[in-house]
């Protein structure tokens, strides 16, 4: 199938234009006042507006975003060679961290861009059918970037126009509870207005499911369980499905596929710099496999799975007594006939002393991790980042309907999961707390490095504790209330006179 690769365009980044005194244009600079003619400029900035998702410093499902989004869970590690990446893991940052402020800042960026689009789309001759998609796709970029705010960062400004000017610059914090307001509206509209499908030429952007499935998932954080499990229900109506082989969620021959249903679409294609930037020296794809992958295949071993993880997989065997498939899929680690990278496991080191690395989104069937598939870049994976999975509907289903007191009714969708396992069926009978503790190790388990167990256990109380009953370094650091989100960075703080600090920071 073919992809479309979401990149970079200069032309779509465009900001506010003051006339002269003359009212001159300067026919070598694109503007707003010259740009927003046709449906190609469209395109161009919805390009510029994905691309920031996968941005290697700032993107949620750059290289910084997956070790930021993963690195403060209990099943995570990240090593001392990135300062603030270790501050991170270790609960030890400050305002000052880069790699935080980046995702803060990338995140405005893309609001900044959706609220472009909004703005100027209906200067652009397009018939009303494609002009409320083009506005519901907008809506949901503005909504994801909001979503990656606000559960990362709790109150943040809530910014729905272009500023005119410089007054309109700096805006106080917004209530949480408001963001996730602005959230679940702008899914909601998405929703109503997103096509189910696109031709494989446009494949990766977003669709009717992806908008309700991310408002399920909206709900949920909201604990509106009731709308979470009316919404979540809509979705398993059109058309998704478990892959067979939950493998076949991470490699690249296998992308776009029945359980994707918001990806992010990489490449080993454009410049040869994966860490380029958005101009033409910039490569598609990022660097997160060959940050994870060990010295011996030219990678910077930088993170890793704690034993609490590797653990976790062996609570229980399948049906036919094996271990479950997904951690096969997962990790690597010291068993009989392991290979990776084409070496014997026992060739790599394990320097930290935990038992196993990661193998999801590794490029492990090559030699290395020093180009990417077609030698096109340096250390760039064309693997793209699965962002939301039919399995997370699932789970989040079973999750809504447990919480509403009605365990019963959550056993089909957390035994579809089982089943992919080759787990045996639930035995019946269980109570809501026991189905909670079901779901959250099936959730542990089944989305191991996918940015997603930390904001789970944060939505369910457990970080402390979990974190506490984990090998992971730096736990004695964490502060409940405190850790919970990042702070607002130093530079929103020194330039924004009306924005406060996060508690405890």
């Amino acid at each position: 199938m073919k992809k479309i690769y979401i990149a970079f365009c200069v032309a779509a980044l465009l900001g506010g234009c003051k006339k002269s005194e003359l009212e001159l244009i300067n026919p070598n600079q694109i503007v707003t006042e010259t740009y927003w003619k046709t449906e190609t400029d469209v395109h161009s900035a919805f390009a510029a507006t994905y691309g920031l998702l996968r941005n290697v410093d700032g993107g949620f499902w750059g290289v910084r975003g997956i070790e930021l989004g993963n690195g403060r869970g209990d099943d995570f590690f990240i090593r001392n060679d990135v300062a603030d990446l270790y501050r991170l893991s270790t609960f030890t940052n400050n305002a000052d961290n880069g790699t935080a402020n980046s995702l803060w800042n990338y995140s405005y960026r893309g609001i900044f861009r959706a609220n472009q689009i909004l703005e100027n789309v209906g200067r652009v001759p397009l018939d009303d059918a494609k002009m409320k998609a083009y506005i519901a796709e907008a809506k949901f970029l503005r909504g994801l970037n909001y979503f990656i705010l606000a559960i990362n960062f709790g109150e943040v400004p809530l910014i729905l126009s272009v500023p005119k000017d410089e007054t309109e610059y700096g805006k106080p914090k917004s209530p949480e509870a408001d963001v996730w307001k602005q959230i679940i509206a702008d899914f909601t509209e998405a929703g109503a207005d997103l096509p189910t499908a696109y031709t494989a030429e446009w494949v990766g952007r977003a669709t009717k499911g992806a908008a309700l499935s991310y408002l399920g998932k909206a709900y949920l954080y909201t604990k509106e369980y009731a709308n979470a499990e009316t919404t979540l229900r809509q979705v398993t109506t059109m058309g998704y499905a478990l892959m067979p082989n939950y493998e076949d969620n991470f490699l690249v021959a296998t992308e776009n596929n029945q359980e994707s249903i918001f990806e992010i679409q990489l490449g080993d294609v454009g410049g040869t710099n994966a860490w380029g930037g958005e101009n033409a020296s910039g490569a598609l794809g990022v660097t997160t496999a060959q940050e994870f992958a060990p010295s011996e295949v030219g990678g910077w071993f930088e993170a890793g799975p704690t034993d609490k993880l590797f653990n976790e997989f062996q609570k229980e065997l399948t049906a036919d007594g094996n271990l479950d498939p997904r951690m096969y899929a997962t990790l690597i680690w010291d068993y009989p006939g392991a290979t990776f990278y084409r070496k014997p496991f026992t060739d790599f080191r394990l320097p930290f002393g935990f038992k196993s690395l990661f193998k999801k989104y590794q490029n492990y069937t090559q030699a290395n991790e020093l180009t990417g598939a077609s030698g096109a870049s340096n250390y760039t994976s064309s693997n793209n980042e699965r962002a939301l999975r039919y399995a997370d509907v699932l789970l989040m289903l079973a999750e809504a309907i447990n919480m509403q007191g009605r365990p019963a009714d959550a056993y089909p969708f957390v035994n579809q999961i089982r089943t992919r396992a080759k787990l045996a069926a639930l035995p019946a009978g269980f109570n809501q707390a026991q189905m909670m503790n079901e779901i959250v190790h099936q959730r542990m388990i089944e989305f191991a490095r996918e940015n997603h167990r930390f904001y789970d256990l944060k939505r369910w109380g457990l970080l402390q504790q979990e974190i506490a009953n984990s090998d992971k370094v730096g736990k004695q650091f964490f502060v409940p209330g405190k850790h919970d989100y990042f702070p607002i960075p130093q530079n929103e703080i020194n330039t924004n006179q009306l924005i406060v600090q996060n508690p405890n920071w």
